[in-house]
């Protein structure tokens, strides 16, 4: 599966977060919103998720693993923010719940959709 296809499941699993989690919500338009946040979530994770990864690993060895789900919200809050004001296209999380849970749907969805694809 090339980038376009990779994208374009990104954009499904966002818009499936934005239609499930109660602390998401579009900003700028329903379809650009869910392909400008999916765009700049594969961007951070190639660039910025593997250097927290690093920093946290400590951390996330004490927690079992557990820490790599704050890192994913974290992840999603930046593109969310790049997203909003790069593009003013995007989603708005309102808390680190609501990027916490829509983390964890977006990776299951991905991963489901990522697996169909194949």
């Amino acid at each position: 599966m090339g980038f376009v296809g990779k994208w374009l499941v990104g954009a499904i699993a966002v818009g499936v977060a934005v239609w499930l989690v109660p602390g998401i919500d579009v900003v700028g338009g329903t379809v650009g919103a869910a392909a400008f946040t999916a765009l700049f979530l594969a961007i951070v994770n190639a660039v910025v998720k593997p250097v927290l990864q690093v920093l946290g690993l400590p951390i996330t060895v004490l927690s079992l693993g557990l820490f790599l789900l704050a890192i994913n919200a974290f992840m999603l809050e930046l593109a969310s923010y790049l997203s909003r004001n790069i593009t003013h296209a995007g989603i708005l999380i309102e808390g680190f719940g609501a990027a916490l849970l829509g983390a964890i749907v977006i990776s299951l969805v991905s991963m489901i959709l990522g697996g169909v694809i194949k």
